[in-house]
């Protein structure tokens, strides 16, 4: 398995670690910070076949699809209660 790794893209450094399991997480997964993100991100476990190529450009991905995701605007929901009711309009 390889270790972690520190990259560039468009400005930003990625941190990457792979952390070993836990109790309540029996295999190791993949985290990474993001320069100017003060989250940290699990996206996916690590695997023996993980290469450093396709850990970045996995990591990438998911944190471009986050990103963009993030700028959509917030998509009106309505409560489970009010689901399938027909809303007659008001009379002034």
């Amino acid at each position: 398995m390889i270790e972690g790794f520190d990259f560039e893209e468009e400005g930003r450094t990625f941190t990457c670690t792979v952390e070993a399991p836990r109790a309540n997480r029996p295999q190791a997964w993949w985290w990474f910070s993001v320069s100017g993100d003060g989250q940290r991100y699990a996206p996916f476990p690590a695997v023996p076949e993980d290469t450093r190529e396709n850990v970045q450009a996995r990591i990438v991905k998911y944190y471009t699809d986050l990103v963009t995701r993030r700028s959509m605007p917030a998509e009106a929901r309505t409560q489970w209660w009010q689901r399938g009711k027909k809303t007659e309009p008001t009379q002034p």
